[in-house]
C-alpha cells in the first residue's frame, strides 16, 4: 500500500470516528431529554442535576424543552442548562466554555422571550468580548432590555463597556438612566442622568428636634 493510499484510508477512518462520536453523543442527548420529560421525579431530578457533563450539544435541545407545556419540565431543562453552564465555567474547561458560548449565542436569535433572557444570563457567567454586539442588540428590545442591561454590565471585556457606551445615546430617554448606571457600574464616569435610586419617588417630611 502506497503512502498515499495509507494516508487516504487513515483519512476515512479518522472520519469515521468522527462520525461515531457525534451519533453517539445525540443518542446520549436524545437520553437525557427523554429523561427531563419524564414524569418521574426520581428520573428527572439526576437528570438535570447531572447534564453538565453533556456540553453545548444538549444546549439546544434543552432550550427547546424550556416552552413545554409541562411546567416541571420545562423547569427542569432549565435547570439542566445552567448545570452545563457552570461546568463550562469551570477552571480549565476553556474550550467547553468557549462551545457553550457559541451555542447559548443562537438561542439569542430564538422565538422564545424565556429562552433568550436566560440565554443573556448564562452568556453572561461564561463569555467575554464575543458576547457584546449580540447581546446589547437586545437593548432595543421593549421586553428583554433590562435583562440584556444587566447581563452586560455583568459582562467582562471592553466591547461590553463599549456597547453601554453606544447603547446611552440610542436607546429610549427613558432607559438612558439605567445605561448610565450601568456604565457607572463598570468604572466609568457619566455627566447627566442622575441615578434614579437617588430620586425621591414622593414628598417626604422629616422633623428636626434639638436638645433632650
Amino acid at each position: 500500500m502506497t503512502t498515499e493510499s495509507k494516508t487516504t484510508v487513515s483519512g476515512a477512518a479518522a472520519l469515521a470516528v468522527v462520525h461515531t462520536l457525534s451519533a453517539a453523543e445525540s443518542a446520549s442527548v436524545d437520553a437525557l431529554v427523554a429523561q427531563i420529560k419524564s414524569q418521574d421525579d426520581k428520573v428527572r431530578g439526576p437528570a438535570w442535576q447531572n447534564a453538565g457533563q453533556y456540553g453545548a450539544t444538549a444546549v439546544k435541545p434543552l432550550a427547546e424543552l424550556m416552552s413545554d407545556p409541562d411546567m416541571e419540565t420545562a423547569r427542569s431543562a432549565k435547570r439542566a442548562l445552567w448545570q452545563i453552564v457552570r461546568d463550562a465555567g469551570r477552571p480549565g474547561a476553556k474550550a467547553k466554555a468557549s462551545a457553550v458560548t457559541a451555542a447559548l449565542l443562537s438561542l439569542l436569535s430564538s422565538k422564545a422571550t424565556n429562552v433568550q433572557r436566560e440565554a443573556l444570563w448564562m452568556l453572561s457567567e461564561i463569555a467575554g468580548n464575543e458576547a457584546a454586539t449580540p447581546m446589547a442588540a437586545l437593548l432595543s428590545d421593549a421586553q428583554l432590555r433590562e435583562d440584556a442591561r444587566g447581563a452586560l454590565t455583568r459582562l467582562p471585556g471592553a466591547k461590553a463597556t463599549a456597547a453601554l457606551k453606544a447603547a446611552l445615546s440610542s436607546v429610549p430617554a427613558d432607559f438612558k438612566p439605567a445605561i448610565a448606571q450601568s456604565l457607572r457600574a463598570r468604572g466609568e464616569k457619566v455627566a447627566g442622568f442622575p441615578s434614579q435610586k437617588l430620586t425621591p419617588t414622593r414628598k417626604t417630611s422629616a422633623i428636626h428636634q434639638t436638645g433632650p
